[in-house]
């Protein structure tokens, strides 16, 4: 295919200005490394700008729900485009905002999540749930309650706030004398040993961790961590940035234990994968407490300059449409099952030590034979994802765990077709 889009222009600027994240530049801008441009996506498939296609296998960085180009969302931004790109949230609101809040908050239990504040993306909503938890104990009498708990591998985005939550030292390590002060544990019953009177929050990501290499978490965890922090006055902050939005079979991950956090942040899948939007959900007993006289300083003073932004909005609602007019839900589950059919395969490999999959989410983690992880410096699990692309396949590792994770609309052939091609590369590399 004739390369209409001038690939080594376009490297050459890229190389001399861009900085891309969690990625060593030095190797990236080399000589011999060429970068994939991605031009074009339709469905569960993406092409560069030398015409190749790829299944993408962690949904543009587990952004993308419904497939990329999907004519309801794309539609539903051509028409919020022609009345008014973006407006301040600030002093003014829109439709599309004041709708959005409403449809997150009809989601859940009425009486429950009834507050939503939009932000930009995971870190802020995460952010934005930690302060409201702060400032909420401050204006209850309870400002001896500081302390955040947060799970070993933990990963929460990396604003200042959610980056104290993390247990990851690769991402965290730099920075531990500028954050909030956190308390990591493995358990909840770990809760026990903790000043229970400091405790203002528990953060976690339900179901499964995902920057910890998609690490499954037991049943009923959740349920004993809400009891937990019901017991110790703690209140609970879910992040489901990874997993909200049908990734682990139903709507959120917390629906499967019937646990209601008191504050729920949901980014990444919320507009569909087509724009930055973030919401925190919290209760009205929390967002009471802000409430008084300008003059007794109870406003949450936070907020982007984008915070509710219309297009943001206009895609998450018509992504809930699709939701509904489209039984992705419904059709989902079959394809989970085959989902797991079809990994069942790779564990014939004596590279493959362990497949943890939970709904729509799976990784697939590499180690030696004898079960000893592989050097992190011969880079494993990238060279596996590299050489994946040449059976037609995209995805990230989370060191040495092959993510797979591709848009909820991928069909039966596309998940049969990403299986095989981690199959090869694991393969060839190995």
């Amino acid at each position: 295919m004739r390369d209409v889009w001038n690939t080594e222009s376009l490297a050459a600027m890229d190389k001399s200005h861009a900085w891309h994240p969690f990625t060593q530049m030095k190797a990236w801008c080399a000589a011999d490394h060429e970068p994939v441009f991605l031009v074009e996506g339709e469905g569960a498939i993406l092409r560069d700008s030398r015409g190749r296609e790829y299944i993408d296998g962690n949904s543009s960085i587990w952004t993308n729900i419904h497939g990329h180009r999907h004519p309801a969302i794309t539609r539903a931004l051509h028409e919020q485009l022609d009345r008014v790109a973006h407006t301040s949230f600030l002093g003014t609101s829109n439709p599309a905002a004041a709708e959005l809040a409403a449809r997150l908050s009809a989601l859940f239990p009425e009486g429950t999540l009834s507050r939503v504040f939009f932000s930009d993306d995971g870190s802020t909503a995460v952010e934005a749930a930690m302060k409201m938890a702060i400032q909420f104990l401050q204006l209850s009498g309870q400002a001896r309650r500081t302390r955040f708990v947060a799970f070993d591998q933990a990963y929460h985005g990396d604003t200042a706030g959610a980056a104290s939550l993390g247990g990851i030292g690769t991402f965290h390590a730099r920075f531990a004398g500028h954050q909030f002060p956190v308390d990591r544990i493995s358990d909840p019953d770990d809760i026990d040993r903790l000043p229970a009177g400091e405790i203002a929050a528990v953060v976690i990501e339900p179901l499964i961790q995902g920057a910890a290499g998609m690490r499954v978490w037991p049943p009923g965890l959740l349920r004993r961590l809400r009891r937990k922090c019901d017991e110790t006055g703690a209140l609970l902050i879910l992040d489901e940035v990874l997993t909200g939005f049908g990734r682990t079979g139903t709507m959120f991950a917390c629906g499967q234990e019937d646990v209601i956090p008191d504050f729920l942040c949901l980014a990444k899948g919320l507009t569909g994968g087509f724009l930055p939007l973030a919401a925190t959900l919290t209760t009205e007993t929390v967002f009471s407490a802000f409430l008084g006289a300008f003059e007794e300083q109870k406003t949450f003073f936070y907020g982007h300059s984008y915070t509710g932004n219309p297009l943001g909005c206009a895609a998450a609602l018509a992504s809930l449409r699709v939701f509904r007019d489209e039984s992705v839900l419904e059709n989902l589950q079959p394809k989970i099952a085959r989902m797991r059919d079809h990994l069942a395969v790779l564990n014939s490999r004596p590279e493959v030590f362990e497949i943890r999959q939970c709904g729509f989410i799976a990784g697939i983690e590499v180690r030696r034979p004898d079960g000893e992880p592989l050097p992190w410096q011969q880079r494993t699990g990238a060279r596996i994802c590299e050489a994946a692309r040449k059976f037609g396949l995209l995805t990230r590792p989370v060191l040495d765990t092959i993510v797979l994770m591709p848009p909820l609309c991928t069909t039966p052939d596309q998940l049969a077709r990403a299986v095989d091609a981690i199959g090869r590369a694991i393969d060839e590399v190995l």
